[in-house]
């Protein structure tokens, strides 16, 4: 079911499904059209939560302020999550959603229970915002089908890139400006991030996953994690080989990593 939530300050929309007692709640990484269209893949890709989660993915607030940090994203999803009702959620970020997930689990323990950071990164350098730099260069030129390739070629492994290249060229040539505009100050969100002085904070089992291939990150995020977040005994990494920077999408495994530590003990 796709739905929106109200607070006073905005409204976001998010896709819920499953029925179980315990609550996972997923962050997405940036897109350049929203996820939400994409319901029935998500659904069926995270089918194994259907039973005993219920499951939240929230897309960001709609009419974006400008600037639109991190952290401003964190605080505007905590607080539709807290309008929802939620607390001690599995809060599971990719991408940029890991980053917002970061902040969250760090400002508002009440909030999570466990966490899974994926494919993401504790502090944006400068050559990491460079190579976001390029899609909003392209975002801000109109440039769909550029956008949309470079975009795919970075996160996806090459033969996997190949084989749906075609297809995100089709997806390019529906792209408005609107949606061009709000994914460069979704990006331009990430400068000037940096959850290092944070994370110390943060108490609850933490799981930091990436891939070895990852173009966009590379492996260095997951130790960069690892030593931000060393004084909690919780902590665990784990790294892919030969998924890519879309891990979360491309690895079969994925879903029932994420189930088994969010369920063992």
């Amino acid at each position: 079911m796709i739905d929106r939530v109200k607070t006073a300050d905005f409204v976001m929309g998010f896709l819920r499904f499953g029925a179980g007692k315990r609550t996972l709640v997923i962050l997405p990484g940036l897109s350049v059209q929203s996820v939400l269209t994409a319901a029935p893949a998500i659904e069926k890709r995270y089918e194994i939560f259907r039973e005993d989660f219920t499951v939240f993915l929230f897309e960001p607030r709609q009419n974006l302020p400008a600037p639109y940090t991190v952290a401003d994203m964190a605080s505007d999803t905590a607080k539709a999550m807290k309008a929802l009702g939620l607390s001690g959620v599995c809060l599971f970020g990719a991408s940029l959603g890991g980053m917002v997930s970061q902040v969250i689990a760090a400002s508002c323990p009440a909030l999570v229970e466990k966490a899974v950071f994926a494919s993401t990164v504790c502090h944006a350098d400068e050559k990491r915002r460079a190579a976001v730099g390029e899609w909003i260069a392209l975002a801000k030129a109109g440039k769909a089908r550029e956008l949309y390739l470079a975009f795919g070629e970075k996160i996806y492994p090459p033969e996997v890139f190949a084989r749906y290249r075609d297809a995100f060229v089709t997806l390019s040539e529906s792209v408005t400006r609107e949606e061009l505009a709000r994914f460069a100050a979704l990006a331009k969100g990430i400068d000037g991030f940096d959850a290092r002085p944070l994370l110390s904070r943060v108490a609850c089992p933490v799981l930091a996953i990436g891939d070895k291939q990852d173009a966009l990150f590379g492996e260095e995020g997951v130790r960069e994690l690892a030593d931000a977040m060393k004084g909690n005994p919780r902590f665990e990494s784990s790294l892919y080989d030969g998924f890519g920077h879309a891990a979360y999408d491309t690895a079969p495994d994925f879903p029932r990593r994420l189930y088994d530590f969010f369920t063992k003990a």
